[in-house]
């Protein structure tokens, strides 16, 4: 597979960029200073809204420029030898909300690329190409494809940029982010700040990141910090989660003002700029699905004003869950988990009222964040306790029901487990949660197995036809846990 990150390719994207400078990471630089600075930020590959999430066949260019009109254009090819081709006009949504500069995200779709291919794509401004890269193609349902998971990461620490270099190790075909994107409101200065310059980093450095975005596909979880705070008078800038995720828009039919959706709150002309800014992206963004390879993604927003006990956000992910009955692997990700025992956060297990659909969904691995650890469970499965009225029973701090452990399954001789692994993976960047624990299993709840709090890390996953292969990655490229699972 190739590098995307190799000295080799980046002195081609460069020639494209100016013929005047050698290949270094000057020649990006000097190419849009030429231009007056094109971007505000620059291209990211992002899944797009595809007509059939389960049919991807493409992906979608993005970036921001100032708001003025100009002639963009995206143009991109399979191989070297073939000739370059356009994507339809790029389209833009203009972002213009209190207390930033506005601005115009571009999006341009590359489309019927080749299975597993690498595609070369560049992004001309007038008659000037301002940007260069290439990008792989989505796998086909019989090539083996690589992702990574990780959340709570754009706090601009050491530990995220070391995690964003571990990702650009690992070469993955794409990146889940399990929610808190950025902190700690998520606004578009945040971003601007803490997500952008670390995994879009013209150069790979664990001091500074890395260009994964724009040659590698991100997805993303809406997180309790990205779009839980809807007070637009202390933070005008803040849900750019809205603005930013292309992402399909296949989950269950939301409205502004209608269940699942929390009120707008601060000035009205605040409000109604974050509205046009959105545009249908608010307020249903956070629940998609999508295909990738043999596998089927269910991505939820499990922020606590979505009731996940109401009839018709439960029979969204059954159908969703049952429409997959062709993909050889069931995913899940979402921010809050539902089977934690680190100390912090340990009440905010309300997801496991999801836990029945998930089994009989036959889902494989649930991959979550929030809290700022490595955590696997046991396989499992978890009967719900309900008071009189059929509604979930709390016993003490927790939503009570019962457990059924496979402690056999080992994940190295014994790999066909009996039940759900939930994974906890929020160590992506943000302050540790509860160090101490990882050395206290005392203090771990019964199902879980492995729980690794002292260092920032990622989790890296091989799919190979019905064989999956699970590691948890350090910060400094150690192997923390490792694990696999057959059919």
């Amino acid at each position: 597979m190739m590098n995307v990150g190799s000295s080799t390719i980046r002195c081609t994207f460069f020639v494209l960029l100016t013929a005047a400078v050698g290949c270094g990471s000057s020649s990006h630089s000097q190419a849009e200073t030429k231009l007056g600075g094109a971007f505000v930020v620059k291209p990211y590959i992002q899944l797009g809204d595809p007509a059939d999430p389960r049919k991807v066949d493409g992906l979608d260019v993005v970036w921001h420029a100032a708001d003025v009109d100009a002639d963009w254009k995206v143009e991109y090819r399979a191989a070297d030898d073939q000739p370059w081709r356009s994507t339809n006009a790029p389209r833009s949504q203009r972002i213009a909300v209190v207390g930033q500069p506005p601005h115009r995200v571009y999006r341009a779709g590359l489309r019927d690329l080749a299975p597993g291919g690498v595609c070369s794509y560049r992004v001309v401004q007038g008659d000037e190409v301002v940007f260069s890269s290439t990008v792989k193609s989505p796998k086909a349902k019989d090539q083996p494809h690589r992702f990574v998971v990780f959340g709570d990461c754009g706090a601009g620490t050491p530990g995220e940029k070391a995690v964003a270099y571990q990702v650009h190790s690992a070469n993955p075909d794409y990146v889940m982010i399990t929610g808190d994107i950025v902190y700690s409101r998520g606004r578009v200065s945040e971003y601007r700040d803490k997500f952008w310059p670390v995994y879009n980093a013209d150069e790979a450095s664990r001091d500074v990141g890395a260009p994964l975005l724009r040659s590698t596909l991100f997805l993303a979880a809406a997180g309790n910090h990205d779009i839980a705070d809807r007070d637009l008078g202390k933070n005008p800038d803040g849900l750019a989660f809205f603005f930013y995720w292309n992402q399909p828009r296949n989950g269950p039919a939301l409205r502004d003002g209608g269940p699942h959706v929390p009120p707008l709150t601060g000035p009205e002309e605040n409000q109604k700029a974050f509205r046009e800014s959105a545009g249908d992206a608010y307020p249903g963004a956070g629940n998609f699905s999508f295909d990738y390879g043999n596998a089927h993604w269910t991505v939820l927003d499990t922020n606590a004003y979505v009731n996940w006990t109401a009839p018709e956000m439960r029979a969204w992910v059954e159908r969703d869950l049952a429409a997959a009955r062709d993909a050889d692997w069931r995913f899940v990700s979402f921010h809050q988990p539902p089977f934690n025992s680190s100390k912090a956060h340990f009440a905010d297990q309300l997801t496991r009222v999801l836990a029945d659909v998930f089994e009989a969904g036959k889902v494989d691995v649930v991959f979550s964040g929030h809290v700022h650890n490595y955590q696997r469970t046991y396989p499992l499965r978890f009967t719900l306790a309900v008071d009189a009225a059929g509604r979930p029973a709390k016993q003490g701090e927790l939503l009570g029901g019962s457990f059924v452990l496979d402690r056999a399954f080992d994940g190295r001789t014994v790999t066909r487990p009996q039940g759900v692994i939930y994974l906890v993976t929020g160590a992506g960047g943000a302050t540790l949660y509860d160090p101490g624990q990882q050395d206290d299993p005392d203090s771990w709840q019964e199902f879980t197995h492995k729980f690794v709090s002292k260092i920032h890390s990622l989790t890296v996953a091989d799919v190979q036809g019905k064989t999956l292969t699970v590691r948890q990655v350090s910060a400094d490229g150690d192997e923390l846990d490792k694990f696999s699972v057959t059919k």
